[in-house]
């Protein structure tokens, strides 16, 4: 393949999960007294990390979020994630095509270590990824749109930023990727093809990105 490393965003790329936590997120501010759709959800959160709706919602209205959100968000998150998660499909195909190949590959996601390592176990793909090979926005300083988890991963995987590429679905972690000087392709499964015009290549089956990374 043409590139030394691959890097898998989580939520919606690995983990069919954003169905789930944006139906949630949209709920729970909602019940607080901050009407959110679905859709609005998906618009404003896809892809970011948690401090990114404290902000969004004190930015709108003022006020702040209650200090035990992230612990009653991630409780009912992690709970439906137990009942429903599923891995993506071909998500699985395309880690066996890179273990087959000696590519290696990681994910660096907005969301919470307990997070990740929670949706890996209930897809089983918890199989797939050492400890080592988990990155998430609360080891950097900055979540995406910044490119820091990107250059962070690269860096403790012994890569140069320009020899990795990213996966992404989400608008806010295409531009995380290009700020990083690395190549991402993008994954229009839930995202339009034009919200990733950043990307380097588009495609809507997972199933065919190692063909593409060739």
């Amino acid at each position: 393949m043409r590139y030394d490393l691959v890097i898998f965003d989580n939520d919606g790329v690995l983990v069919d999960s954003e169905p789930i936590s944006n139906r949630l997120l949209a709920g729970y501010l909602t019940e607080l007294g901050h009407p959110t759709s679905y859709e609005e959800s998906l618009r404003d959160y896809m892809g970011a990390a948690m401090h990114r709706v404290h902000d969004l919602v004190e930015e709108r209205t003022g006020q702040r979020l209650p200090d035990d959100f992230d612990d009653v968000f991630h409780a009912r998150v992690f709970a439906a994630f137990e009942r429903e998660l599923k891995p993506v499909a071909g998500a699985v195909d395309v880690l066996e095509r890179l273990v087959a190949d000696g590519v290696p590959y990681c994910v660096a996601s907005s969301g919470s270590h307990a997070r990740i390592r929670t949706g890996h176990r209930a897809t089983g793909l918890d199989e797939w990824f050492e400890e080592a090979w988990v990155f998430s926005s609360e080891d950097v300083g900055r979540g995406k749109p910044a490119p820091d988890l990107f250059l962070y991963a690269a860096e403790r995987m012994g890569v140069a930023p320009e020899r990795c590429v990213v996966v992404e679905d989400s608008p806010l972690g295409v531009r995380a990727a290009v700020s990083a000087g690395m190549d991402v392709y993008g994954f229009t499964a839930m995202t339009p093809a034009e919200r990733l015009s950043g990307a380097k290549q588009l495609f809507g089956d997972m199933r065919d990105l190692p063909d593409l990374l060739v």
